[in-house]
């Protein structure tokens, strides 16, 4: 699916969806295909009204509650080559930052021994899925403390009210 948003001197704004379906005759007659095309007309749109509309369409829709404690598993798109899959990225939140379009969580793991965290726009088209492993149970906004634990020490209590 493709958004395309065009403004003209007037300050209107025309956004349209496109939504492709398989061809029915199997063909590559363009005029036999059945897609479909949704056009927004929305006229006199203020700059804030226009970038809200666009982030929402950005936005993914379907993402669980997320909170900092969490174990969660993050499905990385990576590309080699011309070939694409999704790797697995599984720590803890330990920081949850912004909102809407810019909202991002950081996820560390360790890895060998060494502690390793990244930090995941959520809304990106690299992140293929996010699943919440399990709660956990903290009493901060984040978890910086837990850099300078090691072994046991980092385990978070589980919760089970959520």
């Amino acid at each position: 699916m493709s958004v395309d948003s065009k403004e003209t001197s007037t300050n209107e704004v025309k956004i349209e969806a496109e939504t492709k379906a398989p061809d029915e005759s199997g063909g590559k007659d363009p005029s036999k295909s059945s897609a479909t095309r949704k056009k927004i007309s929305t006229k006199k749109l203020s700059p804030s009204e226009l970038i809200r509309t666009f982030e929402e369409a950005q936005q993914k829709k379907e993402l669980p509650e997320v909170y900092v404690g969490d174990t969660v598993r993050v499905g990385v798109r990576i590309s080699e080559g011309n070939k694409e899959r999704v790797q697995p990225y599984e720590g803890v939140v330990i920081a949850k930052r912004h909102g809407g379009l810019n909202q991002t969580i950081t996820v560390r793991r360790i890895f060998q021994g060494i502690g390793v965290e990244r930090v995941f726009l959520v809304h990106s088209p690299q992140v293929a899925s996010i699943k919440v492993e399990r709660r956990g149970k903290v009493r901060r906004a984040k978890l910086f403390y837990l850099r300078e634990r090691v072994g046991k020490a980092t385990r978070v209590k589980q919760r089970f009210d959520r």
